[in-house]
């Protein structure tokens, strides 16, 4: 079954591995989350698990939600997120989730909203290459063809300048390489979406071998 649990992107630091070998890592802060709520088939339809990570003031909450959180007994969630395939059976409202459910060597996926960048050009949106700069060439950094003239439209999916970023994104297969739970901290390999202080959603790899 999967299993799952918000948390906060720190940064990224180093950690030598017991060969000598430097592993970049990932600094994931995952302080305890609450399960808001279980839905099953029954009353909603679908299983999941709803997890609220992150206390914030009972000023910034409206009724609605200060109702829904009082069932677990808990403080207003900044944020909130279900998960699916998780055993129904293993939570219960207003119980804590904590990073211990992970261990060492376990294989997550991990979503993120990525930093925003704004409106950029094909060059750097999509990787193309640019034109020759010198020598009467007058192609530098444009998109090029926009295709046949028959259609006398331009097709969907055609990669052309645009918004880039700010979208959510899912690296997978990444290694944890230590859990700490006096600290509520995930060290994860490598790198993954989002800038500092970015709201992470961590989860039992689904393509994992």
């Amino acid at each position: 079954m999967t299993k799952g649990i918000l948390g906060r992107k720190i940064g990224m630091t180093q950690v030598f591995a017991e060969n000598g070998d430097l592993i970049p890592v990932t600094v994931i802060e995952a302080a305890p989350n609450v399960v808001l709520q279980k839905k099953s088939v029954e009353t909603d339809g679908y299983e999941e698990i709803q997890l609220g990570f992150d206390d914030k003031r009972e000023k910034l909450s409206n009724k609605p939600a200060k109702g829904h959180v009082a069932k677990a007994n808990t403080a207003p969630k900044r944020f909130i997120r279900e998960f699916r395939d998780m055993n129904l059976a293993d939570y219960e409202v207003g119980q804590e989730v904590k990073v211990g459910i992970f261990a060492e060597g376990d294989v997550i996926d991990v979503s993120g909203v990525t930093k925003g960048k704004g409106f950029q050009g094909v060059i750097k949106r999509h990787g193309q290459s640019r034109g020759p700069m010198a020598h009467g060439s007058r192609y530098h950094r444009r998109p090029g063809s926009m295709g046949p003239v028959a259609p006398n439209r331009v097709f969907k999916q055609k990669k052309l300048p645009g918004q880039m970023g700010g979208i959510m994104v899912t690296i997978q297969n990444l290694q944890i390489v230590k859990v700490d739970e006096d600290r509520n901290l995930l060290l994860v390999k490598g790198n993954v979406p989002g800038s500092r202080k970015a709201l992470v959603v961590v989860k039992t790899a689904i393509k994992a071998n």
